[in-house]
């Protein structure tokens, strides 16, 4: 089977009426152009081009060739300029996958005016609390809240969290606020189990840590059910801002110990290493780290 690059050297012969035309035509020497062409026909097995002093014309198997070289020349051309197409407008399904209660409240939410902004992309998301192989199951973006990303990945930061302790009113009211950490210890703390140290809560000012053992007789792999949980009544929780903000400004919760810093797990955007990351994938991690900024600020 013959190269393109071959094909397209004797297409501009044959376009350009002859060897020096279409020397200059594709950027290189005359002598190169020649010996390719002798090369073809030898590879061929037929005389492609009668060749005198003055001009070249095609013989019955030049012209067949020609034409069938135009035809390929073409669907190359079209499947270069779809692919590039693609790569430069946001296009396409775009497969992601992120934690169950973040990707069904701030991903879902953020997907919404993303596919406003880009019309012609459409999104799958597997919101699941697994580990997920993006290679094995084809997803494009991974979104993860984690401190350490995997060195697998390619991790981008999308925004840095910090956590919030908080309860009812109620329990506020029948227990008591803490007036510093360490009177959590008395509480009734609700806990995170996929979080291996999940009854260590972490609490930093003035450039000391301070870490609190706490207790509680409700334990969940779900952050809603903390949620929901804590809005009830039965404890006290520390959660990401983003998880508690809507219950606090409704009443709902109470923060307390807000003159200590919490710090949360980052958010980050991972997808495979590559050389050419889709025009698609690039603009919903561009798209996502700007809406976190205008949702925080």
């Amino acid at each position: 089977m013959q190269s393109l690059d071959d094909m397209v050297i004797f297409a501009a012969i044959c376009d350009a009426g002859g060897f020096s035309a279409a020397a200059r035509e594709l950027g290189i020497s005359t002598p190169v152009v020649s010996k390719k062409i002798t090369a073809l026909e030898k590879a061929l097995g037929a005389r492609l081009l009668f060749r005198s002093t003055r001009r070249i014309s095609l013989t019955e198997e030049g012209r067949i060739f020609y034409h069938h070289c135009r035809k390929v020349i073409s669907v190359a051309n079209e499947a270069e300029a779809a692919v590039t197409y693609l790569n430069d407008t946001p296009r396409g399904l775009l497969r992601i996958t992120a934690p169950v209660s973040f990707g069904s409240h701030q991903v879902a939410e953020a997907i919404t005016g993303f596919l406003d902004v880009y019309p012609e992309v459409s999104i799958e998301m597997d919101a699941s609390d697994r580990r997920v192989d993006l290679a094995d199951e084809g997803y494009d973006i991974a979104i993860r809240l984690t401190r350490e990303p995997p060195p697998l990945y390619v991790a981008k930061q999308l925004y840095t969290t910090h956590r919030v302790v908080c309860a009812s009113p109620a329990y506020w009211k029948k227990y008591g606020k803490p007036k510093i950490p360490a009177d959590l210890a008395d509480h009734q703390a609700i806990v995170y189990t996929p979080n291996p140290n999940y009854n260590q809560w972490i609490f930093d000012k003035n450039t000391e840590t301070e870490t609190v053992a706490v207790k509680g007789r409700f334990s969940v792999n779900n952050t809603d059910a903390m949620l929901e949980a804590a809005i009830g009544g039965m404890g006290v929780i520390m959660l990401t801002s983003y998880t508690v903000d809507k219950a606090i400004a409704s009443g709902q919760l109470e923060a307390v110990l807000e003159e200590y810093e919490t710090p949360g797990p980052n958010i980050y955007a991972m997808y495979l290493p590559t050389m050419y990351l889709s025009s698609k994938a690039r603009a919903f991690i561009d798209y996502m780290k700007v809406w976190f900024q205008k949702k925080t600020t």
